[in-house]
This record gives structure tokens, sequence and C-alpha cells, in this order.
């Protein structure tokens, strides 16, 4: 990344403005503006989240914030309530409180003087959920949103539940915000309240989990927030971005057909990143895009910011399989619409391990009944499967899918003769029986390589109790046919000459989805059953230039010294005498001085996923995560533990939360919770 200093405007920040709610609560915003604000009003970007501004994104936060403030703009960041120096206790996710006090920051914004009324909102991941989830409210001051890494369905595509199946993630992101919910405010920002705060938060919070697995079916709890109940209640502009390498990668798409409003997409090979951090590479220069997008919504300077195509994608190019990648090779295309001209869906149908050349669906009616081919995937499927929503760190992509391979049902095509490029969401339809009332499938597509390796390309899951609705789910009924569709993750994926496409089908993908209550024999039939492939002419033109964006660039981080060394950890383990399973991550920042405000923070979070042998009831996991806060005679510390296991008819959520004030305990609470599964 280039960091860059000359400006356009010169800047100054204001690190704690207190901004008053109507309930009486305050909020805390970190202000950057242009000097010349005070004469010259400019509008305003607020990015809205919980995770603490003044220490734990300080550093990303300088890159951005002060350069978008150097271009012309109010550039506001604030702690959500209960959070950071924010007064008050975040107890869920996107609760109606939280957007009404995103109206009242938005509100207060328009009303400064150094504002001249209009206001945008930015973000990724929490920060771009809020600023959607805000738009569909229509603040009358809010002109435009660009947002990263987001869902417009909370409980179809989001990290809670895939395919109406339980994902690890519900547990590791609840452990996230069970960590960071708890920890204190900075007395040198709050003063001698700071204890007061920090105990109201801790006596007042509990397991997010808890609440996540009451709800199993597609409820008013999950339909909240969610803005595809209602697109056109979106009606300012959206700059949505998202990376193939992330589990936000279908947003972008449903977004860019469902609204009706100026919007752009961008999708890249990134994880859960900005895209002017975006790993793998290569990054682009998002910030400067921020500029022009702002400009043109903001300001009302026509800079062509609408021109081109409506979706800029990296088409990848093929890859070993890894854990990780440095950058992805591609290229990047153009398509003026979304769902695309240029786009084909193409139906293979399925027979004897194979996916047959192209038929059309009007071919596949009359195809005799045939063959059932069967599959119980033990519980190790899933264990090269990678996290749900990749961070790159630690490595955490699916490696080689053979293994996995070998507990599947698998479909391959001949080697490729030529080039053949998808773009957008595959299909599986099956015609299938279980042995079981509750049953899963994953699919995956894979590009295999003449050598063999396999580097997984897209996939999706299915709750088979769920196939026909996940507000009502039904059991099935052992042995009795029936048809399901799974959509697979969108991607935008190059096969080479010589490689072989190969779809494979299982009944666990622990520990990346939950297994159903016991193992299930899963019966698909031949020819009726069919892979559908978005195909996107290798012929048709790019519609961008081979660069159509600018290098990185943002201003130069905080300074920051690494104290103790930070860890990062992917194992997988098995005992192949007790038969015991387990995947161990780690991601351990180590402690970081801000240099600044002369604080050391620490953050460590472990996973642990294990099981034994094919038991589906013994799949159990953890999350455990250290908070520790010190500066002078000021020493914190916040450990969360949450553990999560099973039987056929229930879960079991155990959880401690402990504070330290100088290595002194001050606050403990167990919770000892079940929650009844639901056809899951």
């Amino acid at each position: 990344m280039r960091y860059v200093t000359n400006l356009p405007y010169a800047t100054k920040e204001e690190e704690h403005v207190t901004i008053p709610m109507s309930d009486g609560v305050r909020l805390s915003a970190h202000i950057w503006r242009p000097t010349s604000s005070d004469q010259e009003p400019v509008p305003a970007v607020l990015e809205y989240i919980p995770y603490r501004k003044r220490d734990l994104t300080a550093v990303r936060d300088s890159i951005h914030h002060p350069y978008l403030a150097g271009h012309g703009y109010a550039c506001v960041r604030v702690d959500l309530r209960g959070t950071g120096d924010s007064e008050g206790v975040l107890r869920d996710e996107y609760l109606e409180r939280e957007q009404a006090d995103a109206e009242e920051v938005l509100a207060w914004l328009a009303e400064q003087p150094w504002c001249d009324g209009g206001t945008g909102m930015m973000g990724i991941s929490w920060g771009a959920f809020a600023a959607l989830q805000v738009a569909a409210r229509r603040p009358p001051s809010l002109k435009a949103i660009a947002i990263a890494s987001f869902t417009d369905d909370r409980h179809a595509d989001d990290m809670h539940y895939m395919g109406g199946a339980l994902l690890s993630d519900n547990l590791a992101e609840a452990g996230t915000m069970f960590a960071y919910g708890t920890c204190p405010p900075d007395p040198a920002v709050v003063g001698d309240r700071w204890r007061e705060m920090w105990h109201e938060r801790l006596e007042n919070t509990e397991p997010w989990v808890l609440e996540w697995l009451r709800h199993q079916r597609r409820d008013d709890y999950w339909r909240h927030a969610s803005v595809c109940e209602d697109y056109a209640a979106v009606r300012c502009p959206v700059l949505a971005s998202s990376g193939w390498a992330d589990g936000y990668s279908n947003a972008v798409t449903r977004l860019l057909g469902h609204l009706d409003v100026p919007r752009k997409g961008l999708i890249g090979p990134w994880s859960h990143k900005f895209p002017h951090l975006g790993e793998p590479g290569p990054a682009i220069g998002y910030l400067q895009e921020l500029v022009r997008w702002w400009d043109h919504w903001l300001k009302g300077v026509d800079n062509g910011v609408m021109d081109g195509p409506m979706l800029r994608a990296w088409m990848q190019e093929s890859v070993p399989p890894s854990t990780a990648y440095e950058e992805r090779p591609g290229r990047w295309v153009g398509e003026p619409d979304w769902p695309s001209p240029h786009i084909r869906q193409v139906v293979h149908p399925l027979t004897r391990h194979t996916i047959e050349p192209p038929r059309e669906p009007a071919d596949l009616g009359g195809t005799p009944d045939g063959e059932a081919l069967t599959v119980r995937s033990p519980l190790s499927v899933g264990q090269f499967a990678g996290k749900w929503a990749s961070y790159n760190a630690p490595p955490d992509l699916p490696y080689d899918q053979r293994e996995e391979d070998g507990g599947s049902l698998v479909f391959d095509t001949e080697p490729l003769t030529e080039q053949l490029e998808i773009l957008g969401s595959p299909t599986v339809e099956l015609d299938l029986s279980v042995s079981e009332p509750v049953a899963m499938v994953a699919a995956r597509l894979s590009d295999v390589s003449p050598d063999g390796a396999a580097t997984r390309v897209s996939y999706g899951i299915l709750n088979l109790t769920r196939r026909d609705s996940t507000e009502s789910p039904e059991p099935l009924e052992p042995g009795r046919r029936y048809r399901a569709t799974i959509p697979l993750n969108g991607v935008a994926q190059a096969f080479p000459p010589g490689h072989r496409i190969r779809l494979s089908l299982s009944t666990s993908y622990w520990p990346l989805a939950w297994p159903p209550p016991k193992p299930t024999l899963l019966s698909v039939h031949e020819h009726s059953s069919t892979l559908t492939l978005p195909v996107r002419p290798v012929e048709e033109p790019d519609e961008v230039p081979a660069s159509p964006f600018g290098e990185p660039e943002g201003t130069p981080p905080l300074a920051t010294t690494q104290v103790t060394p930070p860890e990062e950890r992917w194992e997988v383990k098995r005992d192949l005498v007790g038969y015991h399973a387990e995947l161990d991550i780690v991601k351990d920042r180590g402690t970081v001085r801000f240099e600044h405000i002369g604080l050391e923070a620490g953050r460590r979070a472990q996973e642990r996923y294990t099981a034994v042998a094919d038991d589906f009831t013994s799949a159990g996991g953890e999350s455990t995560w250290t908070m520790t806060f010190q500066r002078d005679d000021w020493d914190v510390r916040v450990v969360t533990h949450t553990r999560l296991r099973c039987d056929e008819t229930d879960f079991f959520v155990d959880a401690t939360l402990d504070a330290y004030e100088a290595g002194r305990r001050v606050f403990s609470r167990t919770w000892n919770e079940e929650v009844p599964r639901d056809l899951l």
C-alpha cells in the first residue's frame, strides 16, 4: 500500500466527541474533518461498529478515515452503545435500538455547523450491515452508502445458518461478541465512571449463542433487519463489494438484481477484508473509488462514477489447493446488468460418477429412471473445509479436497477440451431419498488438475428438512423420494483445458456445519439429478480495462509496537487409538502498544472443534477469548469461554465470563443452558 500525506484538504481530528441519544445514553465518536469545514461545511460519512475505535480498530481507521477527510469529508467513527467508550450495553446484533441510535447519530451529524446536511454511511461486515439496514429506514440526510462483506438475508446467508444448517461460525462469532461486548471503556476517556460502565456491561451480558440457537427457523427474529424482506425500502445509491473467499460473496449480486436505485457491484478474490487491504490479492485502490463515489453522490460532481459495467468481478484462474494465497491470478471482467445477458445457465445431468455434457432442461424430463447412487459420509468429511468466512489469518481456506472426496459421492466431467468460465451461483438439483428424518447434503464444486489435486471452487449446504421452507420445516420420510435444490456460493472461476470439474456430495461437513443427529444414507438418482453452471462464454468481452483500479493507498497508520509476538495456528489432529478428531484454531494478535495513547492491548482467540469416530452426537465446539488492556496502574482482563455440545434432541451451552482488575477476579458468571434441536 502506498501511504500518502499530501492531500487536497488539511485536516483536524477530535478523538472523543459524545453524541447524545434520546434515552440519555451518550455514544462516543472519533471525527476527522477538513480544517476549512468550520467555514465551509462538508458532507459527513459515518462508520458505525462495535469494535473499539480508540484501540482495536485504531490502526485500520487511521489509514482510511483521515484519507477521506483529506478529500473533503467529515469522517465519523462511532462505537455502538455498550462498546468502546460509548455508554450502555450491547445485548445482541442489529437490534431496533441500534438502528434508532444510528438514525439519531445521522441527524446529529447533519445539524453540526461543519456539516452541509448530507451524510453517507460506509463499512465492512457489521458496519456494512448497519449501513444497509439504516438505508432501508430512509433517514432524510442519508444520500448514499458504500458497503463491503455483508448480507441482506440474516438467516439464509449469514454466519448463523446456511441452507437451514447450523454453522460453526454461529458459535465462533458469538464468542467474538461475548468478548468484545464485555470489555471496559478507557478511563483516560470516560474518567472515574469506567468501572461502573464496565460492570453494567458484565452484569447485563449473556452469551449471544443462546439467542441465536433459540431461533433455528426463519422467524421474525431473522426477518428483522433482513433487507431482502423489502428491497424497495432502500432508496439511496449503493456501492456494494465483497470477495470470493469471503462468506458474503452472494449478497452483492442479489442487491444488483433486486434494488431499484443507482448501484454498483465489485467482487474481488479477497477474504473478509476491505478491498484496499484485500487478501488474497490483488488489493485495489478502493479508497480512491470511495472518493469518486462520495464526490458524485454527496457533492454532486459529474465524474462518471456510474459509467461502465454494473458489476466488476475478478475472474479467478486455476490454482493448486492451498489454505492461503498471497495473490489469486486472474483478470477483471464486467457485466452491464445483473442478471447478466452474457451468462447462460447450462444444465448437466448426473450419471454414475459422471457430469454429463449439457442438455436442455426439456430433454431431461423424458430420461428413464436412473440407478440410485448412495453415500453415508463419515464425520471426518469437512476437516479440510476451512472457515465459512476466510480472514486469511491464520490460513483458513479449504485444502486439497481428495481426502474429503473419499467420503463423498463424486461426479466428474471428462477432461475439458477448452477453457470454461463461470460467473454466478451454480446449483445442484437432486432426486434423492434418505434413511433418517433429519439429514443434510453438502455439495462441493472443485477444479481437478491433471495430477488429481482438487481445489474447492464453491460449495453449498442444505438441511433437507428445510428443502421447501426454512419457516416451516418438516421431517423426512425415510425411503421416500424428494427433489431438493442446493444453491452454491457465487464465484467467478476459469477452468483450463485438461482439467475436470468435480461435484462432490456428502451427508456431513463437520466442523464447518453442525452434523445431523444420526449418520444418514443418501441415495441420489442419476439422470434426474443435475448440476447447473452459470457459464460466461470465453469470447465475451471483459468490458473493463485490464487494470481498472489504482494502486491501494491510504494515510500512514498510527504508530504501534509489537510487545509480545502474535501466534496463528490451524491444526487437524486425529487419535487412531480413541478415534478422537480435533480441529484447533489459534488467532493471537499478541500484545500491541498504541503509542499515541500509551496503552497495551492484547487479543487471543482459540477455537476447538472435536468429535469421536462416527458418533454424530459427539460433535462439540469451544470458543475462548482473552482480552487485556494495560496502562500505568490500569490493568484489566476479560476471559470468556463458550462450549456447545449436543445429543440427538438438544444442544447444551456451557459458558463462563471472568473479569480481572490488577490480577484479581472482580466478576464471574456461569451459564449452563439447554436448547432443543428443531429438526437440525
